[in-house]
């Protein structure tokens, strides 16, 4: 007899089914594939959370750095903006006080940190529109022949490095080492003016227009000529070669790839993680900043209409707003790349997520 104001304790035959196929009818190992899932996301995460506050740091610390260097540089944009209006430097003292305008560069550097902060980048001097509009319209133009130009130098330096990390030093893969290694060594500027003066005035190849000038249907063939230059003479291939060639060699003779050679299984697919992936990323992640340097020269060179050359215009004109927002754009992606080599090196290695900075990849 049971108590009425008790509940019964007595088990029932689909109860004890319930409890058995999990708490309302869900599978135990649902669960386990859920706690499975949540393990794996770990230790991306954490590599995220610590990189993002790297990374805040970082921009608050390159920002503060270019703000200074700018203001002690010899002059002002503000003072140029009037120059010709008000050529006495009492005049423009006195329209600087009655615009509200600070003269302190701590002043000034909180007041443009809060505006950044909401967003805005402020309004370019030289042509009187927001900043980060104008950094837009040109920052897809330099994207693009960024990514092409990464194409280009790992569609010639990947085969190269493997074929020599796998076949060794043979006549053939002997001259094509040594032909990266020259073309690494050749200036930007220098290879952008022989490739136009050879494809476009030579032979007539290339079209030799502006980007902005140039129509639809023939677009894509302007874009070729700066992009193949950007990704043979930005230095950056002799590096992949090397280091790809050295990661994969050593990757060829570890105990595992030696066991699956054994088996018959195949050893690109084991290898392919660590020998290839991971080494990639890292030597790309390394090289944005100088890929970046090199879009500046190259877009000079063939006028090509991007944040490179956006950048060259802001100097001369002493267009101080313009320059801060692309050197905070130029930073974001640098980080970027870092970020993606760290997430990339994460999900293959997840143990690397709980060491710490300054103490190696030792396991």
């Amino acid at each position: 007899m049971v108590h009425p104001g008790r509940r019964s304790e007595v088990s029932t035959p689909h109860a004890e089914g319930r409890a058995r196929s999990g708490t309302f009818g869900i599978a135990p190992s649902v669960f386990a594939a859920e706690a499975v899932k949540l393990s794996a996301l770990r230790p991306v995460t954490l590599v995220l959370s610590r990189e993002l506050a790297l990374t805040a740091l970082l921009l608050l610390g390159v920002s503060f750095v270019v703000f200074v260097i700018l203001f002690l540089a010899p002059g002002d944009p503000f003072s140029v903006l009037l120059e010709g209006q008000m050529p006495s430097h009492e005049a423009r003292a006195g329209v600087r006080d009655a615009l509200g305008v600070p003269r302190t560069w701590y002043v000034q550097y909180v007041s443009w940190l809060g505006n950044l902060l909401r967003g805005n980048f402020g309004t370019s001097i030289r042509t009187g529109l927001p900043v980060f509009g104008e950094i837009v319209r040109v920052g897809l133009s330099t994207l693009y022949l960024t990514l092409g130009s990464m194409l280009v130098t790992l569609l010639i330096a990947v085969p190269i490095a493997l074929h020599s990390s796998v076949r060794g030093a043979t006549p053939l893969n002997r001259p094509f080492t040594l032909l990266a290694y020259l073309v690494s060594a050749l200036p930007v500027f220098w290879l952008g003016y022989v490739a136009i003066y050879l494809f476009s005035h030579k032979f007539g190849v290339f079209p030799l227009v502006s980007a902005a000038s140039a129509s639809a249907d023939r677009a894509w063939l302007y874009s070729l000529l700066p992009i193949c230059v950007l990704g043979i003479g930005n230095g950056t291939v002799s590096e992949v070669v090397r280091y790809m060639r050295e990661e994969l060699s050593r990757v060829m003779a570890e105990d595992y790839i030696r066991t699956a050679r054994a088996k018959g299984a195949s050893v690109w697919r084991h290898a392919f993680k660590e020998g290839l992936l991971i080494p990639m990323t890292e030597i790309i992640a390394s090289k944005i900043p100088f890929i970046l340097g090199g879009a500046v020269i190259v877009e000079q060179v063939f006028n090509w209409p991007g944040m490179g050359r956006m950048a060259w215009q802001a100097a001369q004109d002493r267009d101080f707003p313009a320059i801060m927002g692309i050197v905070m754009i130029a930073a974001t992606l640098v980080r970027l790349g870092s970020l993606l080599q760290r997430v990339v090196y994460v999900t293959v290695n997840p143990r690397a997520s709980k060491q710490r900075r300054g103490e190696g990849w030792a396991e």
